[in-house]
């Protein structure tokens, strides 16, 4: 199986990430995680890029506040999918950061989850991952039914309190 890279655009975003980790460790997907930056460590963030397939990668993930160039940067240098998670931040409450991550030219996407998104930057991974792995698919799709049986035993509780209202 292919690992997932989740890369941090500085260690104050891992509150953040480790709910991506913690996904990925549930399905048993193996991951590395590191703190590179676009713009205080370009060439390693370009390097880890560019060697990232033959070094075992699927997916990169990519968490990054304010400017969030990191998934951008990521995505210049590789041909594997990247995911862009845009971090919260004090001045602009992550406006800023989904902004920057959506924004790419033509030719270098990033596909973007929701400011803080992680959980399911981690989830699209993993699915991602599933169009070649058995095991994965089974997974989400056990995952999937449970999601519905909440539903459905919430809205029958819902139907047992409106008969006694």
């Amino acid at each position: 199986m292919k690992k997932v890279a989740v890369i941090m655009g500085s260690d104050s975003d891992l509150p953040v990430v480790k709910k991506a980790i913690d996904e990925l460790k549930a399905y048993g997907v193996e991951y590395e995680a590191h703190v590179m930056s676009a713009h205080r460590s370009p060439a390693l963030a370009s390097e880890f890029a560019e060697n990232a397939r033959e070094n075992g990668f699927g997916v990169i993930i990519c968490a990054a506040g304010m400017a969030a160039h990191l998934a951008g940067v990521i995505a210049g240098h590789t041909t594997l999918p990247v995911i862009g998670i845009p971090c919260k931040s004090a001045a602009l409450d992550g406006m800023d950061a989904l902004l920057a991550t959506v924004m790419m030219p033509s030719g270098i996407p990033v596909a973007t989850v929701a400011i803080d998104g992680a959980k399911n930057a981690a989830i699209l991974a993993i699915q991602i991952l599933a169009l070649s792995d058995e095991v994965l698919a089974t997974k989400l799709a056990k995952q999937k039914q449970k999601m519905i049986d909440g539903v459905i035993a919430k809205d029958a509780a819902l139907q047992d309190t409106l008969k006694n209202i």
